[in-house]
């Protein structure tokens, strides 16, 4: 939601598909998508994982299926788990074929390395009998020797051909409800040929820096790509890709879509690096209130700033929020007004309480909106 000229954010126009319960394109909001690290073929640990992700706020699991095992697994998964999920395939068709029957909401797929036009026809009349989506993932690592040969090395052209190339494998099949990204790890490459594909068609796009590295490396990558892409209106759905856990890759997504008013979810915490000004201990203060407010759900903002140089201007912009003062009184502010004070010995509590009240708060008027909501389509 953009509160002001300057942060509105002119989306682009894509068609609308389904991945289960979740909508993508469209006027649907940007979902957020990570992908297991698990063995499929190990039911427990991969559900125990999804339901962290679930926890953090996940829209879509990705689950790779390199084996039968891990397709014959895939039923339980999906039975056990409240987000749809995607069986990642590649050059085996059966798998595709097993994963569909198994209740995958989509395949993620290269058409091209599938095998045979005859094998594409079979692996697109199981997405169709049963349901499912099917993403088209094109790679910069793994892009066919043609387009190689022809361009020289993995370029946006590259990328964007073999995209509308898989595609058209599809479509020559009646098949629409499909997806495409066109991953790359260099942040240039991967935005230019996003870019470019957006241009070139209506499709909805999924969106990432694939391999983009460490927690620190890869959300600095991702969010520039990722950034740049959203704040162009492009992008349906995404995947922050880090050499860590799931949980982590949601936490990032998350952050970047509300740094960009795309979507809210949770306390959004707006907080000062701190300095001698300061009135309590900032850093400590934020990372207690972090984990303390890590289960909300609900849009909360809330300033922590240490002096009141920025302190009573932040507050203006955030539900809750609080500024360092002098003699162990802090000043709180509710919807940008000054409220009370608090101390340092109790003021982690305080606004615990204080965020757990406003959070209850919006959830009771968003049922009760829900609520409202219902009761006119059964009068109808």
């Amino acid at each position: 939601m953009s509160y002001r000229p300057y942060q509105h954010i002119e989306r682009r126009k894509s068609r609308q598909i389904r991945v289960g319960k979740v909508l993508v394109g469209g006027d649907a909001p940007v979902s957020v998508q990570t992908m297991t690290n698990t063995l499929t073929s190990d039911p427990a640990a991969t559900i125990a994982q999804i339901r962290r992700c679930e926890l953090a706020g996940v829209d879509i699991v990705r689950v790779s299926c390199p084996d039968e095992e891990s397709t014959a697994a895939l039923a339980e998964i999906v039975r056990e788990v409240n987000v749809p999920i995607v069986a990642d395939i590649h050059f085996h068709y059966r798998r595709a074929i097993e994963a569909a029957q198994a209740g995958a909401a989509c395949l993620r797929i290269n058409p091209g390395n599938i095998g045979s036009p005859e094998r594409v026809k079979e692996v697109v009349k199981a997405a169709k009998d049963h349901g499912c989506s099917i993403r088209i993932g094109v790679n910069a690592g793994s892009l066919e020797r043609h387009l190689l040969e022809k361009y020289g090395e993995p370029n946006p052209d590259a990328l964007v051909e073999s995209a509308l190339w898989h595609a058209d494998h599809l479509l020559q099949n009646d098949f629409h409800e499909f997806k495409i990204s066109v991953k790359a790890s260099d942040v240039f490459l991967a935005v230019a040929a996003y870019q470019q594909l957006a241009e070139a068609c209506d499709h909805p796009l999924h969106i990432g820096v694939t391999e983009a590295g460490g927690r620190r490396t890869g959300t600095v990558k991702s969010a520039i790509g990722l950034g740049n892409l959203l704040w162009a209106g492009i992008g349906d759905t995404i995947r922050v890709s880090l050499s860590t856990e799931p949980e982590e890759e949601v936490h990032v997504g998350w952050e970047i879509l509300k740094s960009l008013h795309i979507r809210h979810r949770g306390v959004k915490i707006v907080s000062c690096p701190s300095c001698a000004r300061q009135g309590f201990d900032v850093v400590k203060t934020v990372a207690m209130l972090e984990e303390r407010l890590a289960h909300i759900e609900q849009p909360v903002t809330l300033s922590i700033i240490g002096c009141v140089v920025n302190g009573p201007g932040e507050a203006l912009m955030t539900d809750i929020g609080l500024t360092g003062g002098g003699a162990d009184k802090h000043m709180v502010y509710a919807s940008g007004k000054t409220s009370h004070q608090t101390s340092t010995e109790e003021m982690v509590e305080h606004l615990v309480g204080l965020v757990e009240r406003r959070a209850a708060l919006l959830k009771a008027e968003a049922e009760a909106k829900k609520a409202a909501e219902a009761a006119v389509l059964a009068a109808e």
